[in-house]
């Protein structure tokens, strides 16, 4: 098993057994990492996440506890020389944050701050580190998170909540300079979303198909790109023809249908949330389902090279992969946009019309307000005066 250290003999049972094991989760988990797992895994943290898929956990978030737990268990062999404890000590949380949030110029002068140089060594045989330099802020507060969720999974009590923890993490975050970064560098606004759709204009399965996952994501109040991939011929729901103007009752008529977004980042089964998409991106999508002749199952599937529609649902990178694809027909830079553009572009374009910010989040199911603030402060200083004394 090249790329990571192969076990002792005495271990290959156990690594095998584990394997097996992690065949149940193959839906869920990366095949391809399957052997990599079984060798940093533990028969308890296997056991742990085939609970987790048994109680109904996210496929997503499933296989984001299993690459957190992966990464953490091969650090702390490497920063420790024993296995990952449970519950994790004070001390050893304080470690992990040492270790990847650091100042890169006190580094310059004093190498053995940061993580040591063997740990990271290691990491990088394993092919658990590609990354130079401290981690983003970001991605140490989610593996914290993994960690905490997976303490609690197994009915222990950590010390994710000790003050020494959150102030060291302030401090290091402070330390490493680096902004929040955002998942698209660049949102997916009316003007880009209209340049998109343009380079899927035609009669073709395939064009059909884009220009209704585009309309779709963006019209239902930006889907994430998971969402999207998940819809299902049933969580459509006919809903009566709305009128062009609310208040008008002779405008004409708009074709209206309901999304059943199920579990979600912020929503449950069990919350019923739904989204509305009214006029041109319902037509649209009606019209990819009867063309594709799709009355069950995934909405938006595979197209082969001859036209034939698969009846296997697209993957959320496929998702990412085609707006990419659009981005560069469009004469865009691919690199500044990724799927999640769609969300955050739908509450950008929301601000920018001055659409109420509850009645966006209610589309767009937000539930941070903090977060939904930070697309329509721009726009709000943008029409102020503040920034308009000298001009």
């Amino acid at each position: 098993m090249a790329g990571y250290p192969k076990p002792p003999k005495s271990q290959t049972d156990a690594v095998l057994h584990r394997s097996e094991q992690l065949d149940t989760l193959d839906a869920m988990l990366p095949f391809d990492r399957r052997d990599q797992l079984a060798v940093l895994l533990t028969d308890d943290d296997v056991a742990t996440l085939k609970q987790l898929a048994k109680e109904g956990m996210g496929a997503n978030t499933l296989r984001a506890l299993a690459s957190d737990l992966a990464y953490l268990e091969g650090w702390c062999v490497l920063a420790t020389g024993a296995p990952l404890p449970w519950p994790a000590p004070e001390a050893l949380l304080l470690k992990f944050v040492a270790h990847h949030l650091w100042d890169s110029g006190r580094r310059e002068d004093d190498p053995a701050h940061g993580m040591p140089t063997e740990v990271e060594m290691g990491l990088r045989s394993q092919g658990l580190l590609r990354v130079d330099g401290p981690h983003a802020p970001a991605t140490v507060q989610r593996r914290l998170t993994s960690w905490s969720i997976l303490t609690r999974w197994r009915g222990l009590a950590g010390a994710f909540s000790a003050p020494s923890l959150k102030s060291a993490l302030r401090l290091a975050v402070r330390a490493t300079g680096r902004p929040r970064q955002r998942k698209s560098t660049s949102a997916v606004t009316a003007d880009v979303l209209a340049k998109l759709l343009s380079t899927c204009a035609g009669d073709r399965l395939v064009d059909i198909r884009d220009r209704a996952i585009f309309l779709t994501a963006f019209a239902s109040g930006g889907r994430r790109r998971s969402e999207v991939a998940n819809l299902r011929v049933e969580d459509l729901i006919e809903e009566e023809a709305v009128r062009t103007e609310p208040d008008d009752p002779t405008s004409p008529p708009l074709p209206c249908l309901a999304i059943r977004l199920g579990r979600t980042k912020t929503t449950g089964p069990e919350d019923d949330a739904r989204s509305l998409m009214i006029g041109q991106p319902v037509d649209v999508l009606k019209r990819w389902l009867q063309e594709a002749r799709i009355d069950g199952g995934p909405v938006f599937r595979r197209i082969d090279q001859w036209g034939n529609v698969d009846r296997r649902a697209l993957t959320a990178q496929s998702i990412n992969l085609i707006l990419k694809s659009r981005c560069a027909k469009a004469g865009l830079d691919p690199q500044k946009f990724s799927a999640h553009g769609l969300r955050s572009g739908y509450l950008t374009e929301a601000a920018n019309r001055g659409i109420p910010r509850p009645e966006a989040m209610q589309q767009s199911q937000h539930k941070s307000l903090s977060q939904a603030a930070s697309y329509y402060n721009n726009p709000d200083r943008k029409r102020g005066r503040a920034a308009r004394l000298v001009v």
